[in-house]
């Protein structure tokens, strides 16, 4: 086991605290693994193993489980033991857990902490439930900081090994084996199919999974492009096929809730507002792409933006797309008090380009970065920081 030690520590404060902590990520982004960090971690601290109970509830002994049988199989496995800790992991699998979690908060001498694949156990009913008694801790795939543990490699090693990671991506799995690279988009294609049949098309009952499938296909070739719900309607009457715009909203919503792709909002640097038009979205991890479509060399700019929008929602920014008038800033990121600027390329050309013009038409004194794979281009351009990707993503403060 290959310990994360970003996710223990964000973890670790609240242990003890009267508040559930609750881990949400794609599958198989390694929530479960984290568990059995935080077990071996209270276990160290003299907690007795019979008092750290676990429940998997996407293993088939709970199929059909009510949230009434896990209320009373919850409170027989804590019956005359004390304070116990709870790890209910996919805790989306069972209809009313949130009202099984309120009770044990509120009736049981209890330390809670739940997983789940759905960004609802984020929002909704668990808003109205656990009001101001939960703590949100997103988990993603690896990192390349992370990837590089994982294949035991030195940072000196980084600029070489960021080409695999762009080839391989991030999920866990891959990370800790060997695989070749046929093989490990076999693997991601599981997951996501895992995702896609057990998240999306069996929870909300969708009929035609063809055109479903087609949707989805077209929203992942579009990865990192500014596209509309009404674009896809239009796209799909080309082909002859017919689809309404409030039915692809849904499915980019149900596509967003199982942590598929994350939206990514226009941001009016000028009005200083959200816009509500021109998103875009990025993959929970780019090897979802090459599972679908295989790997070619012309996804690289869309890719490296993605890895790059991922490290700053890892690193708590809020993420947005700059508008400075005419002009796009790939990425803006807030984060309290912070704000940086991030361009991201492949290649920096040599002369004058979009990614610094861009940029220092922004007067203000935040952070200002252009990254790209160019083991030349490095440097600072009138207040600019320019950075190979690989050293940005590694760069312990921004």
């Amino acid at each position: 086991m290959i310990i994360r030690p970003d996710y223990i520590n964000a973890v670790t404060p609240y242990i003890d605290a009267p508040l559930v902590k609750i881990l949400a990520g794609v599958r198989r982004c390694g929530k479960s693994t984290i568990f059995e960090m935080l077990v071996h971690q209270l276990q160290e601290k003299g907690i007795a193993p019979e008092n750290i109970i676990e429940r998997r509830y996407n293993s088939p002994e709970y199929e059909d489980f009510s949230a009434k049988e896990m209320y009373a199989d919850l409170l027989s496995a804590i019956c005359g033991k004390g304070r116990c800790y709870l790890f209910l992991d996919e805790l989306q699998e069972i209809n009313g857990w949130e009202k099984v979690v309120n009770s044990l908060m509120e009736r049981a001498d209890v330390d809670i902490y739940v997983t789940g694949s759905n960004s609802k156990l984020m929002a909704g009913e668990i808003a109205t439930y656990l009001t101001g008694r939960y703590v949100q801790i997103p988990v993603y795939t690896l990192s390349f900081r992370e990837y590089l543990t994982f294949k035991n490699k030195d940072i000196a090693a980084a600029r070489e090994v960021f080409d695999e990671y762009v080839q391989f991506g991030g999920f866990p799995i891959v990370g800790i084996s060997n695989f070749d690279t046929r093989s490990a988009y076999q693997v991601v294609d599981g997951i996501y199919a895992s995702v896609i049949t057990r998240d999306i098309s069996k929870r909300h009952k969708i009929r035609n999974k063809e055109l479903f499938d087609r949707v989805v296909r077209y929203i992942v070739e579009n990865v990192g492009k500014t596209f509309s719900a009404s674009s896809i309607v239009k796209f799909l009457k080309n082909e002859n096929r017919s689809l309404s715009v409030e039915t692809i909203y849904n499915y980019l919503k149900w596509l967003s809730e199982a942590f598929i792709i994350y939206p990514c909002k226009r941001y009016d640097l000028q009005g200083k507002s959200v816009l509500k038009t021109q998103e875009k979205y990025y993959l929970s991890d780019i090897s979802i792409k090459y599972s679908l479509m295989g790997f070619d060399r012309k996804m690289l700019s869309a890719m490296f933006e993605n890895i790059v929008f991922l490290e700053m929602k890892r690193r708590g920014y809020d993420v947005y797309i700059g508008k400075n008038d005419t002009k796009e800033i790939d990425f803006v990121g807030v984060r309290r008090d912070e704000k940086i600027y991030v361009q991201v390329c492949v290649q920096l050309p040599d002369e004058s380009t979009r990614e610094t013009d861009n940029l220092a038409e922004i007067k203000d004194h935040y952070h200002k970065y252009v990254v790209c794979r160019d083991p030349l281009a490095v440097g600072n351009e009138n207040g600019i920081s320019i950075m190979h990707i690989a050293d940005f993503l590694l760069q312990e403060n921004w």
